[in-house]
């Protein structure tokens, strides 16, 4: 049985960004960077009717985004996870929200995605993933399609590398883009295992994500040094990957020499299921 916990609305991460509009810290940089300096001081506000909650697993650094219409309480979760479902029904029960979905950016490899407990626990809740991701669920998304929750929505991108399913959300009213493995701060998801390519990445990057407005902020689904969110602008010119020529990057991404991630022998037979062998 699952038990109630609180335990990390937020886990322990410094600084979360929970309903902020804009980060009002003075941000200086060198005239060579004034680019990006414009960017951060112009973020797009959060519409009143937005909700925005980054909530954090210790144990796989997996960032799970909570997302409203508080007019009419209607919401969606981006990658949960299935430890930590009790805390993200409690939220939305006491927020009194309708999750109308819970998605994923892609099929993970390091964690169980919580999809399949929401939808017990949940009513009206359904599972949404990319129609190229090799999972089952409720809904599947296509590139260029909508995720709708209340007068808001999300646009579908498709950024394969990491893995083949691999997909962005994009909220352009609200200058936020949700980008899973693709782009990470400063750094970028694995292509050496899950149908990975680095070409394919860097392109998925380059063509879908740095083609936003500099100012728009990403919200990647893990970060391991405590950092919660970055810009367009600020990946282009300071990722030491990714703001590489294409043949460097992939030699680059060709020696990280990563270990052989720990779950995922057990993480990816579940999250063809949302996490439930039983579905």
């Amino acid at each position: 049985m699952l038990l109630l916990t609180l335990r990390g609305v937020v886990r322990g991460v410094k600084g979360c960004a929970i309903k902020a509009a804009y980060f009002k810290t003075k941000v200086s940089f060198s005239s060579s960077c004034s680019t990006v300096t414009k960017a951060m001081a112009t973020q797009i506000p959060l519409s009143e009717d937005f909700f925005f909650r980054q909530l954090f697993d210790r144990e796989s650094c997996t960032y799970t985004y909570l997302l409203a219409d508080t007019n009419v309480k209607e919401a969606v979760i981006i990658d949960p996870v299935f430890e930590l479902v009790d805390r993200d029904v409690n939220v939305v029960r006491e927020l009194g929200f309708t999750v109308k979905f819970a998605m994923n950016t892609h099929m993970h490899a390091d964690h169980i995605t919580g999809t399949g407990l929401l939808k017990r626990m949940l009513p009206g809740c359904q599972s949404l993933i990319s129609r190229n991701s090799g999972a089952k669920a409720d809904v599947y998304v296509e590139p260029g399609e909508n995720v709708t929750f209340g007068r808001h929505q999300l646009e579908v991108r498709a950024t394969p590398g990491h893995t083949n399913g691999c997909v962005t959300y994009v909220s352009h009213e609200q200058g936020l883009a949700f980008t899973g493995d693709a782009v990470l701060i400063r750094g970028c998801g694995r292509t050496d295992f899950q149908e990975g390519d680095a070409r394919t990445l860097f392109h998925s990057v380059h063509d879908q994500i740095f083609t936003l407005p500099d100012n728009f902020r990403l919200y990647p689904a893990h970060d391991y040094k405590g950092q919660t969110c970055t810009t367009v602008g600020e990946e282009k010119q300071f990722n030491p990957r990714l703001s590489k020529p294409i043949d460097e990057f992939v030699e680059i991404m060709a020696n990280l020499n990563l270990a052989y991630p720990k779950m995922m022998d057990k993480c990816l037979p579940a999250n063809t299921v949302c996490g439930l062998h039983d579905l």
